[in-house]
């Protein structure tokens, strides 16, 4: 096998967070770390944050036009400072993604446009993906609606199943119960790793 193209990261982290109770969900804590540097600790590559500039992750943060335009604005903005062949397209609020998940996605992404993970219920997970960058900037380019299902799905990416049923790269933190979820576990597996 060659060697791969290269990889940057958009990490869309400036939602309005409605479940959260509007809270800075990105900088929320989970685990001894945001949840925001968790994902960019996994990340490939540049890391692009479209979103409020926070003191860490160190990355590149940029905003859409107008802030909390929803997510197709903010991937416009964030592609736009992209300069690697593939890009990674991932939430601000997954505090279990590792970059081995990262790289079966890059890999299968090979055979298309793109990949993304599917959740344990087979459902693309539209923000947790690997694309080809200028097929996106080209679907973005001819794309007015506001859907990042509508904007990725007729690019048909390869579908990625989870990596088994205990598998919780797919789990974000939408709502305060997912959170403290996501807090029991990582706390549960520090404990362990002493």
């Amino acid at each position: 096998m060659g060697v791969r193209e290269a990889c940057d990261s958009v990490i869309l982290a400036g939602g309005r967070a409605d479940r959260m109770g509007g809270r800075d969900k990105p900088g929320l804590e989970a685990g001894g770390a945001t949840l925001l540097e968790r994902v960019a600790a996994a990340a490939p590559g540049r890391i692009v944050v479209v979103g409020p500039e926070r003191d860490r992750p160190r990355a590149l943060y940029v905003r859409e036009d107008p802030p909390g335009a929803g997510p197709v604005p903010a991937l416009r903005a964030g592609l736009a400072e992209v300069g690697e062949p593939w890009t990674a397209l991932l939430a601000g609020d997954l505090p279990f993604l590792r970059p081995e998940r990262i790289d079966a996605l890059r890999a299968a992404a090979e055979e298309g446009a793109g990949a993304v993970l599917l959740d344990a219920g087979g459902r693309e997970q539209w923000l947790l993906g690997v694309w080809r960058t200028e097929v996106l900037r080209t679907a973005l380019g001819g794309y007015s609606g506001g859907s990042l299902r509508g904007l990725l799905g007729p690019l048909r990416p390869v579908p990625v199943p989870p990596a088994g049923e205990q598998d919780l790269t797919a789990f974000d933190c939408d709502t305060p119960e997912q959170l403290a979820r996501a807090r029991e576990l990582l706390g549960a597996a520090r404990r362990r790793d002493r």
